[in-house]
């Protein structure tokens, strides 16, 4: 009986691109690595390594580096190679309701330029909000110093939920506002790839790759802005859902003392403009002139008002991160988004009524990402996609 063949056999082709992938992993990690560095690192052989190299290096990924001279040596110097970083860029996208930034970085991921601008409001055409969307990247690629063909992909974050295929989820007129078909537009218009995703779970790959959460596995980023979303990752992945939307806590109106999912800068207005028309006031305001800032600014002065409905917020936020450490059980609960600065004020009351509310209180600390953690957690989203497709990829020119 004639044997068949395994249809399990991995071909040879597979294999140069698995040890193809492993070197570029390597180099693009450290760097520059010498050939035996990389055998040790790799496990290949020192030809293989060499042949690799090489082959990357015709590819436009890698770069030999002369070898560094420290006196009388014998033999040959090791051949070192490096990564090029320089080798093309990638963009970060924060697509918001009023307002889109774009950060364009290098192949590790380093910043080299920014750019922001106003989106249209209301029912403005939706070639409006693309065309603002796409002058703010190039913009950013300008102050960077680079072209649009340099551009190997583009991360992009916007409210609303993502699902797996990178598409906004259906059914809610809140969330289709923010689907402006920006990924089929950018590639028409420039040809790049672009990676849509919910800007929480941006913001939450941005704080463990350079935030607070460095190193972490179990983590909850809230944007607690205008309105409360999460960004979730446990054991070390983002959690999404079948639809996308495991980060929205709308769930949290049928919570008892939560209410809804209504940011910090939204129930400041709206606490410190109640505040404002009753007995005593507040910081001499009347309610048509309560801002977030001012609430926070009062209280920072020690205005009694004012600090009454810090300590309102601190236990609803409490609350909130009760539930979520109750339900995911994360290891570090990180507020962000435009209101982290001053959300540093709530920490102590919301540390201390977490232990009373939840038997697995969560660590929380304050992101001191600022309001780029969208657009680098874009990048880093990029970058991974790059990192996934890069022996797929034709390298620009150098510029």
């Amino acid at each position: 009986m004639q044997q068949g063949t395994d249809s399990g056999a991995v071909g040879p082709h597979v294999v140069r691109l698995v040890t193809a992938r492993s070197v570029l992993a390597e180099l693009r990690r450290g760097g520059p690595l010498t050939a035996g560095e990389l055998v040790e690192l790799t496990g290949l052989t020192r030809a293989t390594a060499i042949a690799v190299c090489e082959d990357l290096v015709r590819r436009g990924w890698a770069e030999e580096h002369e070898p560094e001279r420290t006196g009388p040596q014998r033999g040959r110097p090791p051949r070192t190679f490096g990564f090029r970083a320089d080798a093309g860029v990638v963009v970060g996208l924060d697509i918001g309701a009023h307002k889109a930034t774009a950060l364009v970085a290098d192949l590790r991921g380093d910043p080299l330029g920014s750019a922001s601008g106003a989106l249209p409001s209301g029912r403005h055409p939706v070639e409006a909000r693309l065309d603002a969307v796409s002058a703010a990247a190039l913009a950013a690629l300008t102050a960077a110093g680079s072209a649009p063909e340099r551009v190997l992909a583009v991360g992009a974050g916007v409210a609303a939920p993502v699902d797996r295929d990178g598409r906004v989820a259906e059914g809610s007129q809140f969330w289709e506002m923010f689907d402006v078909g920006v990924a089929d537009a950018l590639f028409a218009r420039h040809g790049w790839h672009v990676l849509l995703e919910n800007d929480a779970n941006l913001a939450a790959l941005a704080e463990q790759w350079r935030g607070a959460a460095q190193g972490l596995d179990d983590v909850a980023v809230l944007l607690a802005g205008e309105r409360l979303g999460a960004g979730l990752i446990e054991s070390g992945r983002l959690l999404r859902g079948r639809y996308g939307a495991a980060g929205e806590l709308a769930f949290l109106r049928l919570v008892d003392g939560a209410v809804g999912p209504h940011g910090i800068a939204q129930l400041a207005r709206e606490w410190g403009a109640e505040a404002a028309g009753g007995p005593g006031g507040l910081a001499g305001l009347a309610p048509r002139d309560v801002t977030a800032e001012a609430v926070f600014s009062a209280a920072d002065d020690g205005d009694p008002a004012a600090r009454a409905v810090l300590g309102r917020l601190a236990e609803r936020m409490a609350r909130v991160i009760a539930v979520l450490s109750t339900l995911l059980n994360p290891e570090l609960v990180v507020l962000g988004g435009a209101v982290a600065p001053s959300a540093a004020q709530l920490l102590p009351g919301i540390r201390a009524a977490l232990p009373g509310l939840t038997d697995t209180p969560a660590r929380v600390e304050v992101s001191g990402l600022g309001g780029d953690a969208v657009a680098l957690g874009a990048v880093r989203r990029a970058l991974d996609d790059v990192a996934e497709r890069a022996l797929e990829i034709e390298l620009p020119a150098s510029r």
